[in-house]
Formats: structure tokens, sequence, C-alpha cells
């Protein structure tokens, strides 16, 4: 596995200082792949994809989230090394380009996470919550942060069940367990974050519970992470096709202002900014 070569207390630095605003953090994602659902091949090319990188950043994300694989409902698996190749040269190169900006790298597999970590990745968002064996170990000697997200299944078969008994009690109950994994395996609990998945095997009526429950999620003691973007459960909601989704994100976006540590994780950076900058002065002229 490879060796980070940046320091940790610079690393650290770095993940703290999204919390610097009053706003929640916002997650720019850049897909290095051929088939995401909303933006799938146009990114893969390097060049593609370091562009869309510095046009997030200039559009005012606190960190980017580099991603090799698609994990849209009945994705395909990529091996590592494929991964690796579409995702390590475009962290290397916007780390060259921001050196204070906060970067992710979204992979489940360890392997990704030590090749990532090693280009100037700070953060590991692993849709499978850890479930690669190594990988909190690869997490923890890099003194690295980590997103843990509950998912049921794999991205191809995490829609055939969508049921619950209690959807919040048993999301929130299997991302507990795996944060006192993550805290065993040596990781700070600032350096731990959860996302409940919305959209990961779950159904409208599931996913909505779960952006009311923010809070209480919250209140494991750990940051929270929350990806709406564009997600299907708007179209159940509305009808609206992908390219008509922004304010229905937006609108999913609201329990988030109520959390001190959240990250929200969107396509459409321009819009979440200028949408939570407002959203949160209305909130503070109300107190």
């Amino acid at each position: 596995m490879s060796i980070c070569p940046f320091p940790a207390a610079v690393r650290a630095d770095r993940l703290a200082t999204i919390w610097r605003r009053r706003r929640p953090a916002v997650m720019g994602i850049v897909n290095c792949t051929p088939d995401s659902f909303f933006d799938g091949g146009r990114f893969l090319a390097e060049d593609a994809a370091v562009a869309h990188g510095d046009k997030l950043v200039a559009e005012g994300a606190d960190l980017i989230d580099v991603g090799g694989e698609s994990t849209r409902p009945g994705a395909a698996d990529v091996a590592a090394e494929v991964e690796i190749a579409r995702v390590r040269p475009v962290i290397a190169a916007l780390r060259s380009r921001h050196a204070e900006l906060a970067i992710s790298v979204d992979t489940s597999k360890a392997d990704v996470a030590g090749a990532a970590l090693a280009a100037g990745a700070d953060l590991v968002n692993d849709v499978t919550a850890a479930s690669d064996p190594a990988m909190l170990a690869v997490i923890a000697a890099a003194r690295a942060g980590i997103v843990l997200m509950h998912m049921r299944g794999d991205p191809r078969t995490m829609q055939r069940d969508t049921g619950y008994c209690d959807v919040v009690a048993e999301v929130h109950g299997a991302l507990a367990g795996r944060a006192a994994d993550a805290l065993a395996a040596g990781i700070a609990p600032e350096r731990i974050w959860l996302d409940p998945g919305i959209g990961f095997g779950k159904n409208v009526d599931g996913n909505l519970a779960l952006l009311a429950a923010l809070p209480d999620l919250a209140a494991l003691g750990h940051p929270v992470v929350v990806g709406p973007s564009r997600k299907s459960f708007i179209a159940g909601i509305t009808g609206a096709p992908v390219a008509d989704r922004i304010p229905g994100t937006l609108a999913a976006l609201l329990p988030s202002l109520a959390l001190e540590r959240c990250v929200v994780r969107v396509h459409d950076v321009a819009a979440t900014v200028q949408f939570l900058e407002v959203a949160q002065r209305l909130l503070e002229s109300r107190r």
C-alpha cells in the first residue's frame, strides 16, 4: 500500500477548514467515469476532469470528490487498476493547483484509497462503509478522513429491496456500528463522517424520512454527509427528469441547515452555494 507523503497535520488542517463557514460545506462532484447517471463520460478525460474541478472550486466548493467508478443503480464493478488510472492523475493535478483544497476520493477499494491518498487526497468517500477489510487500516495509517455511507446490497442489487421496518433506526444503527469500528481502528472521531445513503437501497418515503432525521444522525457525534443531488426520489415526487432536478435537490438540502457539521454532496455547486448562503442568513435573521 502506498505511503502518503503529505504530513498528517496538513491533511487535518484541510479537513478542518471546511467548517469555517456558517453554512453547510459543499462537496463538488467530479465523475471520471463513462457511466455515471448524470454526467457519465463528460469528465472521463483527465484534462476535462481537472478543468471541471477548477470550475467547481471557482463556484465555491469547499471540497472536491473525485470518483472513478459509477455507483448508480445497476452499475458494474471496475477493476482497481482502472479506477486508479482514472482518479490518481486528476487528484494529483488538483492538489498541485489548489494546495489548501480538501479533496476526497469516491471509492470502496483500499488499494484505490491508498493510491489516492498518496496523490494528495485527504478523505475517502466509501459508499460501502468500509466493507473492504483493509480500508480502515489504510485510513488510520494516513490519518485521513472517511465517509461511511449506508447502502443495502451493492449498486447492482440495492434497489431490489427498499423495505425497512424502521428505516431511520436501521440506517442509524448500522452507521453507529461502523463508526465504532472506525474508532477502534484508530481513526479520530472528527475524521469519521456519516452518510445515510440517500438513493442507495431506499424508496421515496425512506429517503424523505432519512433527510428529516439528519439531526438524529448528527447526534451520534460525527460530521454528516448528505447526497440527494438529482436523485430519482425527486422524480418519484415531482416526475422531473434528471436534467430538471436542481429545485428538488435544493429543497432536500433544507434539513442540513440545522446541523453544525454537515457536508452536502452536489453536482450543481454554484446553485447550491447561493441557496445555502441565502437560506442560512434567513434562518439567522429569525434568531
